[in-house]
């Protein structure tokens, strides 16, 4: 009963906006790309960072990650604070393939709907992100029949390039500012409770992606 009563309103909701929404910004993590967390702490425990990877298994590496999504400290520095961490001259290899095993892979589907859906409307990307999780993302998870990452975008924003960081509203605050677009012309699509109510708090309209696929099962997003 739940389930049909929540597919019922984002339905609803989905039709109420069809005349206005212009604009849909998507996250990348959970919503674009599937994350695996433990095979990221597999990937740390296989080199012998062993206490690295717990840490990330109990979400104890939050200011290592804060910096490097805020643009802080760079692909470098991520290196050397990881070693200093695990006490062990591990490459920078090493320690960068064991980082990006959180990310395994964008559906093929997926990338099909966004270039399907640029046809109709201006598609942006905003994520809280590291240079090496993007370059991941663009080099190996983007590329589709020929299409590379710039194509499913009008433009795209990183958090360590803006050194903003969601759910702080001035990130949504510059993303509207420099596409030139309207807060109640657009739609965001992010798996987090909190950043889909910062947005929301500015007018733009939010669905909260619950599960990876949530976007594409619901047809939230025909609009």
């Amino acid at each position: 009963m739940y389930l049909c009563t929540r597919i019922f309103l984002i339905l609803y909701k989905a039709k109420t906006m069809q005349k206005q929404i212009k604009n849909i910004i998507f996250d990348l993590g959970a919503v674009l790309v599937n994350l695996d967390i433990e095979c990221c702490v597999r990937a740390f425990e296989h080199i012998g960072a062993e206490n690295v990877a717990s840490m990330i298994k109990n979400h104890h590496l939050t200011d290592l990650i804060l910096d490097t999504e805020l643009g802080n400290i760079d692909q470098q520095t991520f290196c050397n604070r990881v070693r200093l961490l695990v006490e062990k001259n591990l490459s920078d290899k090493d320690i960068i393939g064991a980082w990006n095993a959180l990310l395994t892979g964008i559906p093929n589907k997926k990338k099909q709907r966004l270039l399907d859906l640029r046809k109709q409307y201006n598609i942006f990307l905003l994520s809280n992100t590291n240079y090496m999780h993007w370059q991941k993302c663009a080099n190996n998870f983007f590329p589709y029949k020929g299409f590379g990452v710039k194509d499913y975008f009008n433009a795209i924003f990183l958090s360590y390039e803006m050194h903003l960081y969601k759910p702080n509203p001035d990130i949504f605050k510059e993303v509207l500012l420099q596409a030139n677009i309207v807060a109640n012309e657009t739609l965001f699509v992010d798996d987090r409770a909190e950043n889909c109510l910062a947005a929301s708090k500015l007018g733009i309209h939010t669905y909260q992606n619950e599960h990876p696929d949530d976007w594409l099962t619901v047809e939230a997003l025909s609009i």
